[in-house]
């Protein structure tokens, strides 16, 4: 039997060869050409499915979520990170309206105009002011001069003799030469130099005279000083009374009411009779001629 068979498939190779040459040619075609087919639609065949054990064991394994993302191979941000640290400390208050508005214009270098920046008007002197004086008659018939500073001066709370005034003043006999000498001597004892001579010529006084020494007179009483006048001639007295010294003499004023149209005399002249009142254009018409130490 092995002999038999083995003699047929001698005499099927030796008889048929070209048939088998042929068979594995179509077989090379057939595995070549499949092979390019599955080439050229770019899949592979599928792996046969391997039993697991977990298919075995009825169990199934769940295949990884879709959502999971992979991990970000992106580089970092290049951006620099803030330098500012938080402040540890507490937080400040918030600035007030006034410190967040915008700042003011600067104001205009041009020179102000005097009438818009004038200073503050000074308080209106009182209608009547009358100081405390101490009276003393003049104390021989030549010393009116050295009477009336020394009378003036008690009502600023200076005290001075008749005499060491009158060594001052440069009387004499003839009397005291003018009110520039009693300007000299009261800018001399009081301080800051307050006195000024006006002197009134001719031979009676003007209205803008008369109004000056009123201004004066309120100026200096209501400072606290008193005004020293050289009369000649003869006046009358609101009471009455007149009082005439034709060759000149040196009374104070020590006092005004009626805003001044009125002035207080201390007269050192009659013990008798130490004071009085007299209008302010009679005692200016007094001084005509002569002036004043204010």
């Amino acid at each position: 039997m092995k002999h038999t068979l083995s003699r047929r498939l001698r005499r099927l190779v030796s008889e048929r060869p070209y048939q088998l040459v042929a068979g594995s040619a179509v077989a090379l075609v057939l595995a070549t050409g499949t092979g390019a087919a599955l080439a050229g639609t770019g899949n592979t065949p599928a792996p046969a499915q391997a039993t697991t054990a977990a298919e075995l064991s009825g169990d199934t394994v769940a295949a990884p979520s879709q959502a999971e993302v992979a991990p970000s191979t992106a580089a970092p941000s290049s951006a620099a990170p803030s330098s500012a640290a938080p402040s540890s400390a507490a937080p400040a208050s918030p600035a007030p309206a006034s410190a967040t508005a915008s700042p003011s214009p600067k104001p205009s270098s041009a020179t102000p105009d005097p009438d818009l920046t004038s200073k503050k008007a000074a308080p209106k002197p009182p209608a009547s002011k009358v100081l405390a004086y101490d009276h003393q008659a003049q104390i021989n018939g030549y010393y009116c001069g050295p009477a009336a500073v020394r009378n003036a001066l008690s009502a600023a709370g200076v005290a001075r003799s008749q005499d060491a005034l009158a060594s001052q003043l440069g009387t004499t006999f003839a009397g005291t030469n003018s009110a520039e000498d009693t300007t000299r001597v009261l800018n001399a004892v009081v301080k800051g130099d307050p006195y000024e001579t006006t002197m009134i010529r001719g031979g009676a006084a003007s209205p803008a005279q008369m109004d000056q020494l009123q201004a004066d007179v309120v100026t200096a009483v209501s400072d606290g000083r008193g005004v020293v006048v050289n009369v000649a001639g003869t006046v009358t007295d609101t009471d009455g009374r007149w009082h005439s010294f034709p060759g000149g003499h040196y009374i104070a004023v020590v006092g005004y009411k009626d805003s001044g149209r009125l002035v207080k005399i201390a007269d050192s002249a009659d013990a008798s009779y130490p004071s009085y009142w007299l209008s302010t254009i009679d005692l200016a018409n007094w001084a005509a001629t002569r002036g004043y130490s204010a």
